[in-house]
């Protein structure tokens, strides 16, 4: 029962990274704000005729983003924008179907014990409270600003990764419930050292939601200067200073830029200090993947800055976070 049990946590993960990304192509194509209204069960059903799509437009033409925007925008470039933000939406009802029926039927079957219980419920309400925060999110970009917050935007993303990590720990926990490492000073280190990495992966993910909530992709499009700066001269341009590191393009890039330089440096050392212990093979391929990952990862970055945001690209380096992500809490869960 608790291999089964697993099976259907890791199935809700890739659903949940699934979302991510689809949340990522939403907010790329600038289509979040074309569905106005938050209706958990109506709107599960999207338009079926043609004034249905009328109302529904008629709604979007309220919002501040076709005032200031997209005032030229026809019925069908409408249709490209809404599909993306539905089936966002759309999703995020499926992860909570997929979620609680097989949660409802294991406690049924008296597989789940109380801990375990416990835990499971405590993931639901964190999606519980992770759709509220999108719509919490949406109302941000309705009111006066065509654009969503992007402190509402990264805590939307962060609690994304928390159910997901949550959720995958459990999973290994309930296939691996038992370690075969003795621990040592130097496992007990290299443990510290993993969990220090997962915690900082886990703020680059956090200053890519700034990133992307201001669109500093978009600008200091080369590498590894920032138009010929290595600290670019308009990082504390704004005032009170502390606005720089949320709201000003440079300074939010730069961190971002910050934080992965740390990373291709701590990750190969991490790497380099796993190879010097007799670890098992498993625990092995885990940090080697770990290494990979971070590689692809910043390989991506690079390559969607320099190409000025494309989608594909952009697409793939969100996803790849929470690959990397998946990589820094496997080699944590080997190392425990």
């Amino acid at each position: 029962m608790q291999k089964s049990i697993a099976v259907w946590l890791l199935a809700c993960c890739a659903l949940v990274f699934a979302m991510v990304v689809v949340g990522g192509v939403t907010r790329l194509t600038n289509s979040g704000l074309s569905i106005v209204e938050w209706q958990p069960i109506v709107g599960t059903f999207p338009p079926l005729s043609q004034s249905d799509w009328e109302v529904v437009f008629e709604k979007y033409h309220q919002t501040p983003q076709y005032k200031k925007v997209n005032q030229d925008m026809s019925l069908e470039e409408f249709k490209g924008i809404f599909w993306w933000e539905y089936f966002h939406r759309l999703l995020g009802r499926v992860i909570g179907l997929a979620f609680f029926i097989p949660f409802i039927y294991f406690v049924a079957r008296k597989g789940i014990d109380r801990p375990l219980g416990l835990k499971l419920a405590g993931i639901f309400l964190l999606g519980g409270l992770q759709g509220a925060m999108g719509w919490y999110m949406v109302k941000s970009g309705l009111v006066d600003n065509p654009h969503v917050s992007q402190y509402r935007l990264t805590t939307h993303l962060g609690l994304a990764f928390v159910i997901y990590a949550t959720m995958l720990w459990v999973a290994l926990g309930l296939l691996f419930p038992a370690s075969s490492l003795r621990g040592d000073d130097r496992l007990r280190s290299l443990r510290q050292f993993s969990l220090a990495l997962t915690s900082l992966i886990f703020i680059m993910v956090l200053s890519g939601g700034f990133v992307a909530g201001i669109r500093a992709g978009l600008a200091y499009n080369t590498f590894p200067l920032m138009n010929g700066h290595f600290i670019p001269p308009e990082i504390f341009m704004l005032e009170p200073w502390y606005r720089n590191f949320f709201d000003n393009m440079a300074t939010v890039q730069f961190d971002h830029r910050m934080i992965a330089w740390m990373l291709a440096f701590l990750v190969p050392l991490f790497w380099f200090k796993s190879r010097q212990l007799p670890l098992p093979a498993s625990t092995r391929l885990a940090c080697n993947l770990l290494l990979a990952m971070l590689a692809l990862q910043i390989s991506l970055g690079i390559a969607t800055l320099l190409l000025v945001v494309p989608l594909p690209l952009a697409a793939a380096h969100q996803g790849g976070a929470v690959l990397l992500f998946t990589a820094a809490l496997w080699v944590n869960h080997k190392l425990r």
